[in-house]
Order: structure tokens, then C-alpha cells, then sequence
């Protein structure tokens, strides 16, 4: 385990997007904990934050994570539309890129309008049965039921 940094001016927590981010992970790492920042995005944020993504996230100055925020909030403007999470709305047809709970709300609605307009995910989603594709035969018990078996029939014996 790495020993915890004791430098000037390091901060255990750092705020960005309204989540909370471990100050001894690199910020690369660390901003992967948003909810709707994966990996490559991360790297393209912290490329267009001029920050060295393997710097501590303890160690950033006020600045680097004001334009970090900044840039994470702004990128539909600032990323091309095939990094963003949200691009046609059903609502009103731009390209969006949600964070947090957002997100989370997004994706909710999504499979609510799904059982409504009774699609076959929506169906699927409603029985609480796999909706893209998988076999159900041998996985996905939990949500069939105790398996029973088959039930031999009893031999007769002759005479």
C-alpha cells in the first residue's frame, strides 16, 4: 500500500462534479469514480485540462480543478458527439453527456417509456428476464426459480 502523501497543500478529498474523489489516486483513476466518466474520456479531459493525468489528485491546485470541472460539464462542446453517453435524445434530439444521477434518472425513464410503449426489451425488462440476448436455459436461475429436475417414471414389475 502507498504511504499517504505529506506534502504542502495535499488534500485527501477533492470535489469535481459533485463527487467526492480519492486525493492519492492519479486523477486519471480518480475521475472514473464520476458516474458517466469512463476511462477514455477521462484521459480526453484531462488532455483538454492541460493536467498530467498521473499526478496525484491530492496535489491539484485550485485551478487545475476548476478547469477540470469546467471541462467535464462542458463536453458537448468541448468532445467530439461519439464520446458523449447521451447523443439523439428521444426528447428533443441533441447530443448530451449526463453525470451522476442524471444519468441514472435518464436510464430509468428510458426503461419505463420501454414497458410502456411495450417494446421487447420493455417486456423482457418487465419480467425481469435477460434483454439482450443471453440463454436462459442454464443461467439467469435466480430470477426463474428453484430448478426441479426431472422425475423418472417407476419401474412396474412383472408378474
Amino acid at each position: 500500500m502507498e504511504q499517504v502523501q505529506k506534502e504542502a497543500g495535499f488534500r485527501y478529498i477533492v470535489r469535481v462534479v459533485n463527487t467526492d474523489l480519492d486525493g492519492n489516486k492519479n486523477i486519471a483513476s480518480a475521475l472514473r469514480k464520476i458516474k458517466g466518466v469512463d476511462f477514455s474520456f477521462a484521459n480526453a479531459v484531462c488532455a483538454l485540462s492541460s493536467v498530467d493525468r498521473s499526478k496525484k489528485t491530492g496535489l491539484l491546485t485550485d485551478e487545475e480543478v476548476r478547469r477540470l470541472d469546467l471541462n467535464i460539464r462542458d463536453a458537448v462542446n468541448l468532445m467530439p458527439s461519439w464520446m458523449l453517453n447521451r447523443r439523439r435524445d428521444v426528447e428533443d434530439g441533441s447530443d448530451k453527456h449526463l453525470l451522476g444521477a442524471d444519468l441514472s434518472y435518464a436510464a430509468d425513464n428510458d426503461i419505463k417509456f420501454m414497458k410502456k410503449i411495450r417494446t421487447y426489451r420493455g417486456v423482457r425488462h418487465g419480467m425481469g428476464l435477460p434483454v439482450r440476448g443471453q440463454r436462459t436455459r442454464s443461467n439467469f436461475r435466480r430470477n426463474k426459480g428453484k430448478v426441479l429436475g426431472v422425475v423418472k417414471k417407476k419401474v412396474r414389475k412383472a408378474g
